[in-house]
């Protein structure tokens, strides 16, 4: 079958579980990519799997249907998938694994509004969802728009772009990823190769599919269950992700969780739910990044339960 995705870092990630015998939860399904070749690799391993894109689901239930029987698939969003499991199928969890990026397929479809060559402006992970992105661009005020445009672009400027949004849609709404676009224009930041328009696409769609929320609730998640001797793997593809995780990873990885200001260690000293595994992000290699380009800005950051 023709694959619409490429997974990214996957030689990375089989090398990461390469020992792992049990249960791999992949709160990121996609397109199975990562799935099929942990699947393919070990015949030692089972998959809980989910994704909240009903059109990705049914895709990857297709492309694993011959390992089915070590593989469950559920429509959930990452944030609250491990709320879902039972008892019985979180045990034996050595492995956990997400990449949080959007799917080529969702980037590339002309109808799901992500690109700014789209002619919708939608960018929902989930369709079911109410809120899309053509709410967002018509419907916020200035200094919501502002604050997206800042916080999740990171756009010095941010202002001046929300409030050209905002005199461009009192004559008409806009209906367009790529009229969307022209309002943006084609200027760059601090002479930077990303545009402004996509650093501010990528700031609605953060805010269309609450993905920093989401990433929070998963980590949150994640640390509550931590599961004994198992191996935490994350992509992510902008600073902001990554900033969240690695905090995270080192919260996880104290052991005196005592406020600063304490003259001696009160709390027991031994809060460390494990080790951090990459003490700095694991990063494509040129040779992955020459055959698919959106590699370039993928980081991994591995986490080891304590037994």
């Amino acid at each position: 079958m023709d694959v619409p995705h490429i997974p990214v870092l996957a030689d990375e990630i089989l090398e990461i579980f390469k020992n792992t015998k049990g249960k791999i939860i992949d709160c990121t399904l996609g397109f199975a990519g990562h799935s099929e070749k942990l699947l393919k690799n070990s015949e030692n391993i089972e998959i809980l799997a989910c994704d909240k894109d009903i059109e990705a689901i049914e895709f990857s239930k297709k492309r694993l249907e011959i390992y089915n029987k070590r593989v469950k698939i559920y429509k959930s969003d990452f944030a609250n998938f491990l709320n879902l499991l039972s008892d019985d199928e979180l045990k034996n969890v050595r492995g956990i694994l997400a990449d949080i990026g959007v799917s080529s397929l969702q980037l590339d479809k002309n109808e799901r509004g992500f690109s700014i060559k789209s002619d919708v402006l939608d960018m929902r992970m989930d369709k079911s969802q109410e809120k899309d992105a053509k709410f967002i661009v018509n419907f916020y005020p200035q200094e919501e728009l502002a604050r997206i445009f800042k916080e999740y672009g990171e756009i010095p400027n941010a202002n001046f772009y929300a409030n050209k949004i905002i005199k461009f849609r009192q004559n008409k709404p806009i209906e367009s990823a790529k009229e969307l676009a022209e309002i943006f224009g084609e200027s760059h930041i601090n002479k930077r190769s990303i545009s402004t328009a996509i650093l501010g696409f990528q700031a609605i769609r953060i805010e269309v599919n609450d993905e920093l929320g989401q990433l929070k609730n998963l980590l949150t998640n994640v640390s509550k269950l931590a599961p004994k001797g198992a191996i935490f793997a994350i992509i992510s593809f902008h600073s902001l992700e990554d900033r969240i995780i690695k905090n995270a990873f080192k919260a996880w990885e104290k052991s005196c969780i005592c406020p600063d200001f304490a003259l001696k260690c009160e709390c027991g000293n031994n809060h460390a739910l494990g080790k951090i595994v990459t003490k700095k992000p694991i990063i494509a290699t040129s040779n992955e990044i020459t055959k698919n380009s959106r590699s370039s800005c993928a980081k991994l950051r591995v986490f080891k339960f304590k037994d």
